[in-house]
């Protein structure tokens, strides 16, 4: 297990005094001399740029020799060797150690706003004149509305990253349709139907197994992934965390909102008659996640894209699972509806101390960004990503002895969607996650706060955190506060800071606005 180098509550500003050091220092990220520019001189000397990303699930690392690096690298004269965080370890604490060994990426996925602190430190490289002419394909692919977004997120209102670009619903409120029929109820279309269907999963036994173990409904730590609840009464909600949309008129923060007030005290009811899993306020992602697919949950909320794995876990134990998109009961008083971000989150930043190599790095993106190469992208190399079965492509489930697969392309359209459903979901479960996506969609919208940067929370790192928001929820719901405690949280919100960072949020969304 990798050593921490830093606490938690001094990360931060550790963070923004190695970063200076970084950059003071001029060092590049490697000390690897590129080689000459020219097709031939890229494939006889090819480049290693080092990629940064975390999260990367099951498999293991590949080194320069895999046929996979192999492959992008004779196409783009450039060698991909991926970096990632250590098993177990917080990803942001393990960028700060790459950071204090002065051994930055040549390219990063950056994490927890270290985008900000290296565009503010003079840490981040301008990729205006670059992208057009080292990743055309970045370049027109990804909206002229995300690029604008982007430089909103400068001072000087240069480019400083790609922007993440998903314009179809990444997230769904889903259910057990087979657990509706073994319980003889319809598609609940209000807040109270729902109670009625969750009091019925938690009493008639859906999962057949003779125990009173089904968890109707659950979320994670700190109150994430039962964005359901919350969207049922207009709050904007992103795994959990409240966001930015209007309300009464204005631009302002969903925490704070009277629709949270209300989906807090729906919420709060729910655990109190076990309708809400009770664990969910202790539950691991890992835990959660073994539950849903073990057959315990009857509705969740999550990614439809990634419905293959989980469903074929159910399917284990229960034959006839089948799941659907559930469309957001309405409750009487509020607009309900599926928080939808489509673009300017960061996704990829060059360090300043490596744009030596920033031709490179962009080569590399630009091959997953190059649709003639969508194939590839998508099943890799046969035996390590993908089989092939009577004639066509399947793509392998992951193993902890398979490589991953490399990527970088973060743009999904609606047509990227359906050709990845059509190619990479099992034939028996396209329809099925077809129509988590067409629910999803329709009742999806696309909140005011979308590409919002991370420096509107300069100076008020608590507020950015959101973790006095998660205490209150967390203490309201289980009963150990009453709901009246909402309106203390609201004040000392505002006190906090909440007030300085409504008025940016509020200039910045004029600025876009125009």
């Amino acid at each position: 297990m990798m050593k921490h180098v830093f606490g938690k509550s001094a990360r931060v500003s550790a963070l923004v005094s190695l970063l200076v050091v970084s950059i003071l220092s001029g060092c590049s990220s490697n000390g690897e001399k590129p080689a000459a520019s020219g097709n031939d001189a890229e494939k006889n000397n090819p480049v290693t740029v080092k990629v940064f990303k975390s999260h990367m699930g099951v498999g293991t690392i590949p080194g320069k020799d895999n046929e996979h690096v192999k492959y992008v690298e004779e196409k783009t004269g450039v060698v991909y060797e991926l970096v990632t965080t250590a098993p177990g370890s917080e990803p942001t604490e393990f960028l700060n150690l790459m950071i204090a060994s002065d051994d930055l990426p040549d390219i990063l996925r950056p994490i927890g706003g270290i985008e900000q602190t290296l565009i503010k430190q003079g840490g981040a490289l301008a990729l205006d004149e670059l992208l057009p002419k080292y990743a055309p394909n970045v370049w027109k692919n990804i909206p002229a509305e995300a690029w604008d977004i982007v430089r909103s997120a400068s001072p000087d209102g240069h480019i400083y990253y790609v922007p993440k670009v998903f314009l179809v619903p990444e997230r769904a409120p889903m259910i057990r349709q087979d657990w509706l029929d073994k319980v003889g109820l319809s598609m609940p279309k209000t807040t109270e139907e729902y109670k009625e269907v969750l009091r019925a999963f938690r009493d008639k036994d859906p999962n057949g197994n003779g125990k009173a173990d089904e968890l109707p409904t659950s979320g994670r730590e700190f109150g994430k992934w039962m964005d359901h609840l919350f969207g049922m009464y207009g709050v904007a909600m992103w795994e959990g965390v409240p966001e930015w949309d209007i309300y009464e008129g204005e631009i302002q923060y969903a925490g704070v909102s009277k629709n949270m007030k209300a989906a807090i005290a729906y919420i709060r009811e729910l655990y109190e008659e076990k309708l809400l899993d009770n664990e969910t306020f202790l539950n691991k992602g890992d835990v959660w996640q073994a539950k849903i697919n073990n057959n315990l949950v009857g509705s969740w909320y999550h990614l439809p894209a990634n419905l293959r794995d989980r469903y074929t876990a159910m399917l284990k134990g229960a034959p006839d699972a089948y799941v659907v998109g559930m469309p957001v009961p309405k409750a009487e008083g509020f607009e309900g509806f599926v928080t939808q971000k489509s673009m300017g989150e960061p996704e990829w930043m060059i360090p300043t101390v490596a744009k030596d190599k920033a031709e490179y790095s962009l080569k590399l993106l630009d091959f997953f960004y190059d649709q003639s190469n969508d194939e590839f992208i998508r099943f890799g190399i046969e035996g390590q990503q993908h089989e092939v079965v009577n004639g066509k492509k399947v793509i392998l489930p992951p193993e902890d002895s398979r490589p991953i697969a490399l990527g970088m392309r973060n743009l999904t359209t609606k047509e990227d969607m359906d050709v990845r459903i059509k190619e990479t979901i099992p034939e028996d479960m396209q329809k099925m996650v077809q129509d988590v996506f067409a629910v999803s969609t329709s009742d999806a919208r696309r909140i005011a706060g979308d590409g919002l940067p991370n420096t509107v929370y300069e100076g008020y790192p608590d507020i950015q955190s959101h973790k006095l928001f998660q205490e209150y929820l967390t203490k309201i719901v289980i009963g150990e506060w009453p709901l009246e405690k909402f309106d203390e949280f609201v004040d000392r919100w505002n006190k906090a800071g909440g007030e300085a960072v409504t008025k940016r949020v509020q200039e910045w969304y004029a600025k876009v606005q125009k």
